[in-house]
């Protein structure tokens, strides 16, 4: 018997989420011989929720929700010997692995497309000890995306990170970064740093061109902005995506890495939620789940 579950967050998409849960529901039992559901309350709960899936020997898991809720469903199946297929119905303001896999961004028709025999491997990343499908990112970007508030995601969409984040890097507050990547050690400084795994960061599809969601790497990208002027120039070619090391933008691929802070404290942002503070150390996990497309 096919068992999957359905983790629901019913405050993703402006609290659309219960909408169209009964639309996936009826999807996924023409498949499945058994579908349960479970709505998120808390942060948590749908890691919670994947995990004991897992430990059921469940098939299938697919989650209906952001990108936040998406983190905490893989992050749930990391750990597990036996990891069910992965899907998820995209609800969220940016969905950077919907965009990344070529998932319809809207919700009805994601569920209408969703195919059990759509099926490819996906690369997720480890940050000490919590997971990442799409980015890591230090330095002035997650200050800004941090500080995005809730009316204004709302308001703007993905933009609002792009407002922020241009205001954030107009301040040029630059970091010094003690990088090791693939046991080759270098400094860095920097606004900001970006560790991606697929080619869409932050509603941005071609910042990371190269990046494919199974390519086995992690895709580490920074600015060469020491001065004002350094990041002005270096803002156009990373909107118009990295593909190498340039004048104004460093990039570098690698399987395992550290990353500390010459002096100070500084924290990250992990797949758009606050995460730990520096030194971390970061590693991808090749083809660990297999993904719904």
């Amino acid at each position: 018997m096919k068992k999957a579950l359905l983790v629901v967050n019913p405050s993703s998409g402006g609290e659309k989420a219960p909408g169209f849960q009964k639309q996936a529901l009826e999807k996924l039992k023409a498949y499945f011989d058994y579908v349960e559901v479970k709505e998120t309350k808390k942060a948590g709960d749908a890691t919670r929720f994947t995990k004991e899936a897992a430990q059921k020997q469940f098939d299938s898991v697919i989650v209906m929700g952001g990108d936040g809720t998406v983190n905490e469903g893989i992050s749930g199946l990391a750990k597990e010997k036996h990891r069910p297929h992965f899907g998820f119905f995209p609800l969220g303001t940016v969905n950077d692995l919907a965009r990344a896999l070529e998932i319809p961004l809207d919700p009805a028709q994601a569920i209408a497309q969703f195919d059990p025999n759509h099926r490819r491997p996906l690369d997720i990343g480890q940050v000490n000890d919590s997971y990442f499908m799409n980015v890591v990112a230090i330095g002035a970007i997650p200050q800004a995306i941090n500080d995005v508030a809730p009316d204004e995601k709302t308001r703007y969409g993905k933009m609002a990170y792009f407002i922020n984040g241009f205001k954030e890097l107009m301040n040029n507050q630059k970091y010094h970064f003690q990088v090791q990547l693939d046991g080759e050690v270098k400094e860095i400084t920097s606004t900001t740093i970006l560790i991606g795994l697929t080619n869409s960061i932050g509603g941005f599809e071609s910042l990371l061109p190269n990046a494919k969601v199974d390519d086995g790497l992690l895709h580490l990208m920074y600015l060469k902005d020491s001065h004002f002027l350094n990041t002005v120039s270096a803002i156009p070619q990373l909107v118009g995506g990295v593909t190498e090391e340039s004048n104004t933008l460093g990039y570098e691929t690698f399987k395992e890495g550290v990353i500390k802070l010459s002096k100070g404290d500084l924290q990250i942002n992990v797949d758009g939620d606050e995460g730990d503070s520096l030194p971390i150390r970061l590693s991808v996990l090749p083809s660990h789940l297999s993904v719904y497309y």
